[in-house]
């Protein structure tokens, strides 16, 4: 297999980033969503039976979805600080983008980062779901084992959407409150202990991040702070203007179906059948990139609600690319991309078989 490197792709031109383009996508995305939900409040308002309000709000859904996927997928180019050409402005936009999602955006790129440093590394990134290697699978019992295959199943996508974007913002934010309130608590109760009173009211407790992904530093905890804030606010506004059941019920289940659609393109985009999955020792980032990178064949429709992250191979070997420069890119290297992965819709449920990293052959492999 011939050894393709990084300098052999046309990258340069395709770096060049643009406001006007940048900000015509963050407008064609956040105008139809607010004129969608005044679509909505006049649905909900006006004299229709329940089965035809019923009948209306169902594509209703569906495009709400759609551009919520879209609006997550634009956060993350200005989490790679591509989208536009200062920093500031990727910063501002990714904050304001998350707030639509309910997601703080700063965590999620840290994060993220970590994924793009280390893809196709299944030694030290287990990928979005945590895979677990073979040696690991195969201590489990028939009841864990058991566990472990149904919470991987494509089915779990909706759930872990519902999780991914309602709940785990919030709480993340619950646990770290509760967890310096417990740990300022035991300082207190040690001091009192110790008869150390004149110490009483200093605290040298921390908080400690719940997560891997949120709040790990002072800077990443204020915006998880705002971010909670802005969106409880924002969803009170909305429950009184659409009523309290109907606004969450129907915010709960588009960002659900929003979720589930990121969490399985993000899976399918590197879990599959022979993709690249090496140990530390023998990896490499081109070819993670390359290897460990599908390509998505989808409809260009779905496409733009996708950010065209569909072209991922080139996003992985570059992520400083801006969205609307990946599809040129693509064309332009397509002949180096011989040895990539290229993904149908049809072929995303085969991808949920392989969800076991054996790690002595260094390769993927099914569940059965």
């Amino acid at each position: 297999m011939l050894k393709v490197n990084r300098n052999d792709f046309l990258i340069k031109p395709f770096l060049k980033r643009n406001n006007l383009k940048a900000f015509y996508q963050i407008i064609s995305t956040i105008i139809p969503i607010i004129s969608i939900w005044l679509i909505v409040h006049q649905i909900i308002n006006y004299h229709f039976s329940l089965l035809i309000k019923g009948l209306l709000l169902i594509p209703i859904i569906f495009l709400l979805t759609l551009l919520s996927s879209r609006t997550f997928s634009l956060m993350h180019d200005c989490g790679h600080n591509s989208l536009f050409t200062k920093r500031k402005l990727n910063r501002f936009f990714g904050f304001s983008l998350g707030l639509v999602n309910g997601i703080p955006q700063k965590s999620w790129s840290i994060d993220h980062a970590f994924h793009h440093r280390n893809n196709g590394n299944w030694e030290i990134y287990k990928g979005p779901i945590d895979v677990l290697s073979l040696e690991d699978y195969n201590s489990l019992s028939k009841r864990e084992k058991l566990l472990y295959k149904v919470s991987r199943h494509w089915v779990m996508l909706f759930p872990g959407g519902f999780y991914y974007l309602v709940l785990k913002p919030r709480l993340g934010l619950i646990i770290i409150i509760f967890n310096l309130a417990i740990d300022i608590m035991k300082e207190i109760y040690t001091k009192i202990k110790n008869k150390e009173i004149s110490k009483l009211f200093t605290i040298n407790s921390r908080i400690k991040a719940p997560f891997s992904d949120y709040g790990n530093n002072f800077s990443e905890l204020c915006e998880l702070i705002i971010n909670n804030i802005v969106v409880v606010i924002g969803g009170i506004l909305m429950c009184k203007w659409l009523g309290l059941i109907f606004f969450l019920s129907f915010y709960s289940i588009v960002l659900t179906l929003s979720a589930a659609i990121l969490i399985c393109v993000f899976f399918v985009q590197h879990n599959y059948k022979n993709t690249y999955a090496k140990n530390t020792k023998n990896w490499d980032i081109v070819d993670g990139a390359i290897l460990g990178s599908s390509n998505l064949d989808i409809p260009n429709w779905l496409n733009w609600f996708l950010a065209d992250i569909s072209f991922h191979s080139i996003h992985h070997l570059s992520e400083r690319i801006p969205n609307y420069n990946l599809k040129a890119c693509h064309k332009a290297n397509i002949h180096l991309l011989y040895q990539a992965k290229f993904l149908k819709l049809r072929d995303f449920p085969n991808c949920f078989k392989y969800i076991i990293w054996d790690n002595k052959n260094e390769k993927l492999i099914s569940i059965s």
